[in-house]
């Protein structure tokens, strides 16, 4: 698997991009029989899989549990009522780690070849995925995992502040070995196409975002690196415009198609909340046309923007509104964009850094951070938008984050993991909602790893404090 999981869609994407590179034909002259595996080979297959993924996952936990949108039909196992199966986390599970079997495939080829653009790539994407996963989960197999080949069958658990301490040195590290002047000799990859510049700008913004999700922790100093790192951009540059930030942009021709098969699906009894449509609406935010349909009535007359109320079991819409605003297609047909880490959020750290005292200049960044977040949708930023009080910067933290959050609609699980950080934004709650109304802080893990992996997965759990949602881990606010 981890040597021939992807060779018809590495083929496929040779294809796409027309040839690949007189480098790559020498190391691979039939990519239906790869004899052994390059520092290309994998690239945009684990792209393309690892955003496909993290959308699919948005739509059916993130957003709800975030109060974005949320399926109206289904009261079981739902991350809105704060319900969460016990597999709710499997897939992601699945999904990253065979993704990041490749990776480190791709990695041990870059050293190979002596190929150190590709290395630092292989660690910012090693990063990013252990990241989703222990922020998802807490401690999970890092330091032992896939070693198979080893005959390590039963990787053991890392503690998450071990799993930090090497994601960061593995971003310090890459950071110092991109070479411009080397460049990228495989088939262009789908994210950057082979921009050098561009992917360690990727690298240092992960950081950012990285060191501000341990901060809670004074033993990390991370406002201090975060610190040194926006003061020195030649040695640290992040992402400095829209178009250098990690979005996918999908164009519908294979193999960069809609993650959905049936896009017509996507937003089929799936509606926004009060919350989310009615900040917009006190914006006079751009995006809500292109997040969400206009609520109707019994006859389909137009109602406007209007969400679903939280507490929407107890307290139903009126009788003359048949549906509230739901989620558009058009989010799920291609051309669309699938973002892995805006330039905006980017700007939002700054900002957070600002407003704590750290850096200057909080108003311009936040005011970088929204306008980036909206032109992302390829919208423009109305003219006198930040006169409005409710999208002005007020001063404080809480209007940052509430800006973020938007910022972050459709990444990941970003927008779950900040909440857990900050406890922002402040979410209203209902009756209706299950654990006691309060926001779960991890994913059960998968029946299968604690039915196979038994052993290890007890010893994490006993470390951990137990296998349930609302054990802390260990950057959590609360812990």
């Amino acid at each position: 698997m981890k040597k021939y999981i992807y060779p018809l869609f590495v083929a496929s994407f040779c294809i796409w991009a027309g040839a690949c590179s007189k480098d790559f034909e020498e190391t691979n002259t039939d990519p239906n029989n790869l004899s052994k595996i390059t520092a290309g080979s994998t690239l945009n297959p684990v792209l393309y899989s690892l955003a496909s993924q993290n959308a699919k996952q948005m739509r059916s936990n993130t957003a709800p549990l975030m109060q974005m949108f949320l399926q109206t039909d289904d009261f079981n196992n739902s991350p809105f009522f704060y319900d969460f199966d016990q597999n709710i986390g499997a897939s992601t599970w699945n999904n990253y780690y065979t993704n990041l079997s490749n990776i480190e495939e791709m990695r041990e080829a870059a050293v190979r070849d002596a190929l150190p653009n590709y290395e630092a790539i292989a660690l910012t994407l090693k990063a990013y995925a252990y990241s989703v996963l222990t922020d998802c989960f807490g401690d999970i197999p890092m330091a032992s995992a896939l070693q198979a080949e080893e005959d390590v069958w039963y990787p053991e658990f890392s503690p998450q502040e071990d799993i930090y301490a090497q994601l960061l040195t593995d971003l310090e590290y890459a950071n110092s070995i991109y070479d411009a002047e080397q460049g990228m000799p495989y088939v262009s990859d789908i994210l950057y196409q082979n921009n050098v510049q561009k992917w360690r700008k990727f690298t240092n913004s992960l950081h950012l975002r990285l060191l501000l999700r341990i901060s809670n922790r004074p033993e990390t100093r991370a406002f201090d690196k975060i610190t040194e790192m926006v003061n020195n951009p030649e040695s640290y540059p992040v992402f400095d415009s829209g178009d250098e930030a990690a979005v996918l942009h999908l164009d519908g021709i294979a193999p960069t198609l809609s993650p959905w098969d049936r896009p017509q699906d996507f937003g089929v009894f799936r509606y926004y909340t009060e919350f989310f449509i009615d900040n917009l609406k006190n914006f006079e935010d751009p995006r809500i046309g292109v997040f969400a349909s206009k609520a109707r009535g019994l006859e389909s007359e137009d109602y406007g923007y209007i969400g679903q109320p939280t507490d929407f079991v107890e307290n139903p819409l009126p009788d003359s509104i048949a549906t509230a605003s739901g989620v558009k297609r058009s989010l799920a047909e291609a051309p669309l964009i699938i973002p892995i880490m805006s330039y905006a959020e980017v700007e939002f750290i700054k900002a957070e850094m600002a407003q704590r005292g750290y850096i200057d200049d909080a108003r311009s960044h936040y005011e970088n951070g929204v306008r980036a977040a909206i032109e992302m949708w390829s919208q423009e930023v109305p003219e006198g938008y930040f006169d409005n009080p409710h999208a002005a910067y007020d001063g404080s933290l809480e209007r940052i984050l509430l800006q973020k959050y938007y910022d972050l609609f459709f990444t990941d699980y970003q927008s779950w993991f900040e909440q857990r950080r900050t406890g922002l934004p402040n979410l209203p709650t209902t009756a209706s909602m299950l654990n006691e109304g309060e926001m779960p802080s991890r994913f059960y893990y998968p029946i299968n790893e604690a039915n196979s992996n038994f052993q290890n997965y007890q010893e994490a759990v006993t470390r951990m404090g137990g296998d349930e949602i609302n054990v802390k881990v260990w950057w959590d606010r609360n812990n």
